[in-house]
């Protein structure tokens, strides 16, 4: 019921990863209360993600606070244009507009930012570099899970970098936006920008783009923010 706290979370994960890093903020939002789904994209294209994800939010009968952590960030982007959805949460994740897809917005890197270790293409999916993934991808993740992250990594489709969002979820729904200040996959200015133009209400937070993981809380108090913020 519109008007009453939002109890209901699901949770979309990024590229080379999948949804059982949600774990830990996972247990803290079901703790709290919450009924907390995670979707499983299989990331091969941007519109078998969005339809995976639109099959997770037609399981509720209520509203839902949507959160995307980085390429989840684009799924969420036109995935919450679902009725269902009451506002949206990006963990240092793309915001993209309109015609904009992963590929256009990462084309121009501004001089000095990290360019995360992707490997050359193969068979149409990409990986990252094994022995860069915990400096560019997990910097502040106990070195042991880090080093599972990178061995249990899931192939991202170049067409999901490739697909492009037709309407922006974030132009009629409110939108909170976590940057994380230590990325060396998405520039912390470049999260700014995405989070400024969507009208976001901001976070910043001394991590690494694997902020779900090495600080679940902080990514939890964003999401009850979301909760209690958008009644």
């Amino acid at each position: 019921m519109r008007g009453m706290p939002v109890k209901n979370v699901v949770l979309v994960h990024g590229g080379f990863v999948d949804g059982s890093g949600w774990e830990p903020v996972y247990h803290i939002l079901r703790k709290a209360g919450h009924q907390v789904s995670v979707v499983q994209n299989p990331t091969k294209s941007l519109a078998d993600d969005v339809a995976v994800t639109r099959r997770v939010l037609d399981q509720y009968d209520d509203q839902v606070i949507l959160v995307g952590h980085s390429y989840g960030g684009v799924v969420i982007s036109e995935a919450g244009n679902h009725p269902n959805v009451e506002a949206l949460v990006y963990v240092c994740a793309f915001a993209p507009d309109a015609g904009e897809s992963v590929n256009s917005l990462i084309a121009n890197p501004p001089p000095g930012a990290p360019v995360p270790p992707i490997l050359p293409p193969v068979d149409g999916f990409l990986f990252l570099d094994k022995a860069k993934f915990a400096e560019s991808f997990a910097a502040d993740v106990a070195p042991d899970t880090a080093a599972f992250m990178a061995d249990a990594q899931v192939p991202w489709g170049v067409e999901a970098l490739a697909g492009e969002i037709i309407k922006p979820a974030w132009k009629s729904r409110p939108s909170w936006y976590l940057v994380t200040t230590r990325d060396h996959m998405i520039p912390p200015d470049a999260q700014r920008s995405m989070s400024k133009r969507a009208g976001s209400t901001v976070r910043e937070t001394a991590a690494s783009h694997a902020v779900y993981v090495s600080d679940p809380a902080t990514v939890a108090a964003i999401i009850t923010a979301a909760i209690n913020g958008s009644r």
